[in-house]
C-alpha cells in the first residue's frame, strides 16, 4: 500500500519526524536558510496528502485548488493569518497550530526584548565592541527604568498573561485591552482591563501580542502613537502588520515615543536598510519569540503528530478549524 505523501516547506531535524517518516513519504524542502520557492510549493502540493508549513508560506485559495489529495496542514506557528483557514475548510482540509508549547518561550523573549530596548542593552553592548568606552559618566546610555512602571498588553491571550506575570515580579501595574474581558488572569494575576485608548494613553510599556486580523491590522498607526507617552516604550511579537511601520517611524524620529523593541516585521526577512532598522533606539531581531530549541523541537513534534493522526483517520490535538469532522477527502 502506498504511504501518504507529506511535504515540509523547511528543513527539520531528523529526530523530530522520524515519527512521521514511519507512516507516511516525507519529503523536506532543503534549503535550510531559504523560504521555499513558490512555484516548489504549487508544485509538491499536487501530490500531497499533508503540508507541515512555516509563517512565510501563503496558503491560499490557489495553492488549495491545486491540492486535490491534500487532507491536513499543520502550520509550525501559533498563528495562522498564512492560511485561509475558511477555504481549507469547506474543502474538508484539517488547520493544525501549535498553541501552549510555546507559551513561556515568546513570553520570556518579550520580556527580554521589553528590558533589552528599556536599557538600551544592545546599543550598550555594540558601544563597547566599537571601542566608544573611554569612560563613565553619570547618564553614559541612560535607559528607562521597568520595575514599579505600568505595561500595557494589547491581547491577552496565554501569551499575554505569560507576559503580565513576569510583570508583577518587576512589581509593575498591569493594563490590559482584549476583545473579551480576561477575568480569570484578572483574578490570578491582578491586571486590569481598560479600553484600547487608555491602555496606551496611561502605560509606560505598550506589548503588542495581538492576533493578526482585519480588525487588528494597522491598529497601531499614527494616531495610536500620538496618544502614547513621550517616554513610552512600544514592544511588538504579535505580528508586523498590526503596526503602521511608517507611522512607527516618524514617532520615535519625532520623540513622540521614546523607543521600539520589534520581533516582526510588514515584510519579513526585513533588510538592514529599513528604516526603523537604522534606528539606534530600535531594538529589532528576526522573528525569534519561539525560538529555543526546546521549544521549537516542540512545535515540530506537535505538527507531525497532529499530520500523524489525520493520515491515521484521527482527531488531531490541536485542531483550529473546529468545524472539521473525521470525514476524509
Amino acid at each position: 500500500m502506498t504511504k501518504p505523501y507529506v511535504f515540509i516547506t523547511r528543513k527539520l531535524p531528523k529526530e523530530a519526524i522520524q515519527p512521521l517518516m514511519e507512516v507516511a513519504e516525507v519529503h523536506i524542502w532543503n534549503e535550510e536558510d531559504k523560504a521555499v520557492p513558490r512555484e516548489v510549493l504549487l508544485e509538491e502540493v499536487k501530490k500531497a496528502d499533508a503540508l507541515l508549513t512555516m509563517l512565510s508560506e501563503k496558503v491560499d485559495k490557489e495553492l488549495l485548488d491545486g491540492a486535490p489529495k491534500l487532507k491536513v496542514i499543520a502550520n509550525l506557528a501559533v498563528g495562522f493569518d498564512n492560511i485561509d483557514v475558511d477555504y481549507a475548510n469547506q474543502m474538508g482540509i484539517a488547520v493544525c497550530n501549535t498553541p501552549d508549547v510555546l507559551t513561556d518561550t515568546t513570553a520570556d523573549l518579550t520580556f527580554a526584548l521589553l528590558l533589552a530596548t528599556a536599557r538600551r542593552v544592545v546599543e550598550a553592548a555594540e558601544y563597547v565592541k566599537k571601542g566608544e568606552w573611554k569612560s563613565w559618566s553619570p547618564l553614559l546610555l541612560a535607559g528607562h527604568d521597568v520595575h514599579h512602571k505600568t505595561i500595557g498588553i494589547v491581547g491577552m491571550g496565554k501569551i499575554g498573561e505569560a507576559v503580565a506575570k513576569r510583570a508583577t515580579g518587576f512589581e509593575m501595574d498591569i493594563l490590559y485591552h482584549n476583545r473579551s474581558r480576561n477575568v480569570a488572569a484578572e483574578e490570578r494575576i491582578g491586571c486590569s482591563y481598560a479600553p484600547f485608548n487608555e491602555v496606551i494613553e496611561k502605560s509606560d510599556f505598550i506589548v503588542c501580542l495581538t492576533p493578526l486580523t482585519e480588525e487588528t491590522k494597522g491598529l497601531f498607526n499614527q494616531e495610536s502613537f500620538k496618544k502614547m507617552k513621550k517616554s513610552a516604550v512600544f514592544i511588538n511579537v504579535s505580528r508586523g502588520p498590526v503596526v503602521d511601520e511608517e507611522a512607527l517611524y516618524q514617532a520615535l524620529v519625532d520623540g513622540e515615543i521614546a523607543a521600539a523593541g520589534l520581533d516582526v516585521f510588514v515584510k519579513e526577512p526585513v533588510e538592514a536598510s529599513h528604516p526603523l532598522v537604522t534606528l539606534p533606539n530600535v531594538v529589532a531581531l528576526p522573528h525569534i519569540g519561539s525560538s529555543s530549541t526546546e521549544t521549537r523541537v516542540a512545535m515540530m513534534e506537535l505538527c507531525c503528530k497532529n499530520i500523524e493522526l489525520v493520515l491515521t483517520h484521527k482527531q488531531p490535538k490541536t485542531l483550529v478549524n473546529k468545524e472539521w469532522g473525521l470525514s476524509v477527502k
